[in-house]
């Protein structure tokens, strides 16, 4: 039985281990690390500029929802592959919105809990891109937000 157990252990996926190997890798002596004051101005500022660009985009997310709930039964004119694909990015969308008014207070308590939040939004995000094949989008957005995130993650406290 202590086998299974083990075997299961060692082949199972978890998220604690992708993020202990990322900030190995994102805060480890190959990568440069970003001057202490800089990491301060993220995590003092980070949470007000997120919040004024939700507060801008609350008219276009609107819009956007508005039209798309509207538009998206025509989506599968373009075929089903095209439609889903369309239902899947909006349902994602929102869900990624969500997730960061949620995480919005407490990043500017810095808790831990509102880091690992963003850091589930980088991994949807991840996996957004790689269902609608913006491959260059994920790589790329995928090194930048987990090296930002990765820096300023010990700013951030239970």
């Amino acid at each position: 039985m202590k086998k299974e157990t083990t075997a299961k252990t060692n082949s199972s996926f978890s998220l604690i281990d992708l993020e202990k190997k990322l900030e190995e890798v994102f805060t480890g002596e190959k990568i440069p690390s970003l001057p202490e004051n800089i990491k301060e101005i993220i995590v003092k500022y980070g949470p007000w500029l997120s919040l004024i660009a939700m507060v801008f985009s609350i008219p276009a997310l609107l819009a956007i929802l508005g039209f798309g709930a509207f538009l998206t039964p025509f989506a599968f004119l373009g075929g089903v592959t095209y439609g889903f694909k369309t239902i899947i990015t909006f349902a994602v969308s929102l869900l990624i919105i969500v997730l960061e008014i949620v995480a919005l207070p407490g990043l500017f308590k810095r808790q831990m809990k509102a880091w690992k939040l963003m850091f589930y939004v980088s991994l949807i995000s991840i996996i957004s891109n790689l269902i609608s094949f913006n491959i260059l989008s994920l790589i790329v957005g995928a090194i930048i937000s987990w090296y930002f995130l990765f820096q300023i993650k010990s700013y951030y406290k239970n």
